[in-house]
């Protein structure tokens, strides 16, 4: 019968053939099958069909064999010449037939519908080895590739372009958050580009608020501010490893000139020998850019500061800075008057010789030496009226023979004609009891004249050439050579 209520004809419709039954099914899978039967009765032309629930069912001790004609001709037959279904095709049987038939170098025609796999080995190799290098390149650059610039990019595209306050708000806490996550992570390329950005954001967003835009201004200044900083420093000064000098220098290019102090006190208490070269280099460029606070710093109540200021406005020739420099050579500690005395040299300016005509007096020797040579190298003319003090003065007899030279050549190569005089009395006189100066300083005597050259001075040092103390002597001798040797 065809009723739709026929078991027979409910299997017949949806090309049911045949079912077998294994041990166990009456106990473990009858209910499941019953209860597919009784859906399939009461299903809508638009629900599964019989087959579908049967195959969705996963039956263990149930087996089914089916026609259906819809299907690709190329599926096997069974016995009676119908087409399996999958729950009956044993595919490793047919691999296997057709890797025999292979084998013996015939085609496969009873297992059509497997597909042969060594027909695709091939495709392995239809690269060339310069295009599998260059795919292998792209892969390698695109993994390499570091997207926190287009993140940085596209967060403040966002920002020029929402004019809703409430969003930029938002986004400017993510730019934030994201600054401290990239200088936690050393990424100071990234930081730096990063402040460069939000300075050409704050001026190009539409209908931006002046509180915002100088949230963003304000970035590079949070960043150089000494608490800020201070932490970054001291976490490179900790670290195994240290960034870059390149990516360290593009960070410090983007600071503010309040950074200055931050940076030449660390320079004064560094650990990492390693750190010390790149911050060097950092601060060098940081001054550059920022005068106006180097030249305050120099009056910096803190002494590695105050030393690191001079030092760099030295480097720098930066005549702004000759009067705190002064201020210092009057009333600093010897180091502090040491790097003044040498800042004023480079300088250079006569504003900066002036000023450190006042070392040719200072109390400490080195100072004095360093001020001496300093004026001589420059050619200094206006200092004479000191050394000509120095020089007749009972202190210089007191003094060290290497304070002595440099006073007398100094004095020798300043005073022309007009010095030979003195200097004459100095090597070849004697006091009103007979007595000769002492040996040294007649040989700085006979060197000053050296250094003058003129007839007059080698007349008073040839009468000396026969001097029985050796000393002077000598120091005659070389001075009648030149000032060359």
């Amino acid at each position: 019968t065809k009723s739709s209520d026929s078991l027979p004809w409910l299997f017949y419709k949806d090309g049911v053939r045949e079912l077998t039954f294994a041990r166990g099914f009456d106990t473990e899978e009858l209910a499941k099958l019953l209860d597919i039967l009784q859906r399939v009765r009461k299903a809508s032309p638009d629900e599964d069909d019989l087959l579908t629930l049967l195959w969705q069912g996963d039956f263990a001790y149930l087996r089914y064999r089916y026609v259906d004609m819809s299907v690709d001709p190329t599926t096997p037959l069974g016995e009676g010449g119908e087409r399996l279904a999958d729950s009956q095709i044993d595919t490793r049987k047919l691999a296997e037939e057709a890797v025999a038939e292979g084998e013996e170098g015939e085609e496969s025609s009873t297992s059509s519908g497997v597909v042969n796999m060594a027909d695709f080995d091939a495709t392995l190799y239809f690269l060339d080895e310069k295009e599998i290098e260059y795919i292998q390149s792209e892969v390698r650059r695109e993994y390499e590739v570091d997207l926190r610039q287009n993140v940085i990019a596209l967060l403040f595209d966002i920002f020029e372009q929402q004019a809703d306050p409430t969003i930029r708000d938002e986004v400017a806490a993510i730019l934030d958050s994201f600054m401290l996550h990239m200088l936690s992570a050393s990424q100071f390329h990234n930081v730096a580009y990063f402040i460069r950005e939000s300075a050409v954001a704050s001026q190009r967003a539409i209908d931006i608020v002046p509180g915002q835009r100088d949230r963003l201004a304000q970035i590079p200044a949070r960043l150089s501010a000494p608490e800020a900083l201070t932490q970054l420093l001291q976490s490179m000064d900790e670290a195994q490893s240290l960034p870059s000098q390149a990516e360290l220098l593009e960070l410090f290019e983007q600071l503010r000139g309040s950074a200055l102090a931050t940076v030449f006190d660390w320079l004064g208490r560094l650990q990492n020998p390693k750190l010390r070269p790149l911050l060097e280099q950092a601060a060098s460029r940081l001054a550059a850019q920022s005068t106006a606070d180097l030249v305050k710093l120099v009056s910096s109540p803190t002494r590695n500061i105050a030393l690191e200021a001079i030092r760099r406005s030295g480097g720098l020739r930066t005549p702004a800075a000759v009067a705190p420099i002064a201020k210092v050579l009057e009333s600093g500690d010897a180091e502090l008057r040491a790097a003044a005395v040498d800042a004023l040299a480079e300088i250079g300016t006569t504003t900066a010789l002036q000023a450190l005509e006042r070392g040719v007096d200072d109390e400490e020797r080195e100072v004095r030496i360093a001020a001496i040579r300093a004026l001589l190298a420059k050619g200094h003319r206006a200092v004479l009226p000191r050394l000509d003090a120095i020089v007749k003065g009972r202190a210089i007899r007191e003094a060290d023979l290497s304070e002595k030279m440099a006073a007398f050549e100094a004095y020798g190569s300043l005073c022309g004609n007009g010095g030979v005089a003195a200097l004459d009395q100095m090597l070849n006189g004697k006091s009103l009891f007979g007595r000769r100066e002492d040996a040294e300083l007649r040989a700085c005597a006979a060197v000053a004249l050296g250094r003058i050259g003129t007839p007059d001075a080698q007349a008073a040092l040839r009468q000396a050439a026969n001097e029985k103390d050796v000393v002077v002597r000598n120091a005659v001798a070389r001075a009648l050579r030149g000032p060359a040797t």
